[in-house]
């Protein structure tokens, strides 16, 4: 007897249709599964049985074959334990094939017959709106966040019995219900919590506004990195279809675990010994997302950026001008989201004293031009804001009574920048290109002049030289003119430090 059940195969962010071919005949007790299966879907040929087994159910001692169409597709994961044990358990006259209508399935088997928890639950649910299916059945534990898909009902089940009762009607269960709402990132940090660095804070406020990368320098423990973990606390809101995308990265990594819609930008913080396929995505069989894709929609922070090997520097290079990363491979090609706000952070020579007033740099002339080469002209040019972080005196940290701007208080200033730039292009500053960049960065003959000296003055590139009109662009949002004005431009040179080298000083 055939039956066939319908589920999902993770592709990058998304799903693809699978069908679940199952076929019991006579002859020799056997369990053949084909359908380029990886060795995590061929093991459900001991999972299925014993589940089947476990609770409660005849395991058929006959041929059993199994095709996951179409052959062609890779497939890989545990999560096609479930559809076929529903086609065995209807193959066998425990379900009616009537009731598999409409209904795709997904879900991990336990060998007592547990559904576990699988990965790109949330995929799954928008193939089988698109697909046209009623009814998706997937574990419980993932049941709220495949319910924010709407037009699809949502059934979360605990155990292969459970599946069964609902399916034959002696005891339905309710679909599954999920809310979602904006929330800014509620966090123990704040940017009050800066004693001093109002340049810093006015830098960083510049970068959320029009989401634009950012390379803080400066010597260690001039709050660099304080800086850098109070960006996400300034940042807007997630939006609805940011956060279908947020989660949906987040579930097929595996690490999505609150249920139902991230509400919080992502800040993703990886150590300096990561490797380029933790950094970009990659791994066996279809690859991965990796921590760029990962603070899709927020900020990769990376601390001590000379010290990450140069390859994976070099690797974000694509990622940061497109939005997104290619990972091809022999088997498999996907796609992942990289929106992000980059904040990395560096001393500026390896001692961290070249341009510190009160203590000397120990470092040669030559250990600081080779540390300093740890970063390609190609990917600084690709960092918007290169900014000088000083040390704080003592007078400053010490000053009573005049505590900083809440991240609230700045958060809504970014927020009315936001909404400016995705009333007037559709996109946050650090994203327009082409007749939109030139269109809402018109300068009159004095800001052109200015423009074109620092331009001349620093040898910007082409690259560059977009970067300075966008960052002016952001500072003239912030400052609610619809015209850049010259100083606008003047404040956004000055977050170019990098190429002037005044923030490489060193001590004689």
């Amino acid at each position: 007897m055939l039956v066939k059940v319908h589920t999902g195969s993770i592709h990058g962010i998304d799903a693809l249709r699978v069908e679940v071919e199952v076929d019991l005949s006579d002859g020799l007790s056997v369990f053949q599964l084909t359908g380029l299966p990886d060795v995590a879907v061929r093991e459900s040929r001991l999972r299925v049985p014993a589940a089947i087994q476990n609770s409660g159910y005849v395991f058929p001692y006959d041929k059993v074959t199994v095709n996951l169409a179409p052959a062609d597709l890779r497939k890989d994961g545990a999560a096609f334990d479930l559809p076929i044990a529903l086609g065995l358990l209807a193959a066998q006259g425990y379900i009616e094939n009537k009731s598999l209508e409409g209904v795709l399935a997904a879900g991990e088997l336990s060998l007592d017959g547990e559904v576990r928890k699988i990965r790109g639950t949330i995929a799954l649910a928008t193939l089988a709106r698109e697909a046209g299916f009623k009814t998706l059945i997937v574990p419980e534990a993932n049941a709220a966040e495949a319910a924010v898909v709407e037009g699809i009902n949502v059934i979360g089940v605990r155990g292969l019995t459970q599946i069964v009762r609902h399916l034959d009607g002696t005891a339905p269960i309710d679909a599954a219900q999920s809310s979602f709402e904006c929330i800014a990132l509620q966090n123990a940090v704040d940017m009050a919590d800066i004693a001093g660095q109002e340049s810093g804070k006015r830098a960083a406020e510049v970068a959320a506004a029009g989401m634009h990368n950012i390379l803080l320098i400066g010597p260690p423990g001039s709050g660099k990195s304080m800086l850098a973990r109070r960006l996400p606390t300034i940042l807007p809101p997630l939006g609805f279809d940011e956060a279908i995308e947020t989660t949906k990265i987040f579930s097929v990594a595996g690490l999505h675990s609150s249920g139902g819609l991230r509400q919080q930008r992502p800040f993703r913080a990886p150590h300096h010994t990561i490797s380029d396929a933790g950094l970009v995505g990659g791994g066996l069989g279809i690859p991965r997302p990796g921590e760029l894709s990962l603070a899709n929609h927020g900020v990769l922070f990376l601390d001590e950026l000379p010290e990450f090997k140069r390859r994976v520097l070099e690797s974000l290079r694509q990622p940061l001008e497109d939005g997104f990363v290619a990972l091809r491979r022999s088997t498999s090609s996907v796609e992942y989201p990289a929106k992000i706000l980059l904040a990395a952070a560096m001393n500026p020579c390896p001692c961290g004293y070249a341009d510190f007033d009160n203590r000397r740099c120990t470092c040669s002339a030559e250990t600081v031009r080779t540390y300093r080469a740890r970063l390609s002209g190609p990917l600084l040019d690709r960092i918007d804001m290169h900014v000088h972080i000083p040390a704080v005196s003592f007078e400053e940290l010490h000053k009573k009574g005049q505590r900083g701007e809440s991240s609230e208080e700045i958060r809504d200033r970014v927020v009315r920048a936001h909404e400016i730039q995705i009333e007037r292009s559709g996109v946050v500053n650090a994203r327009l290109v082409g007749d939109e960049l030139r269109k809402a960065c018109a300068l009159d003959s004095k800001t052109q002049r200015t423009l074109e000296r620092a331009v001349n003055a620093f040898n910007l590139s082409a690259r560059g030289h977009d970067r300075l009109l966008r960052l002016a662009r952001t500072i003239a949002d912030l400052d609610g003119k619809s015209v850049i004005e010259n100083s606008h431009v003047v404040e956004a040179i000055g977050f170019r430090e990098i190429e002037s080298g005044s923030h490489f000083k060193r001590s004689a």
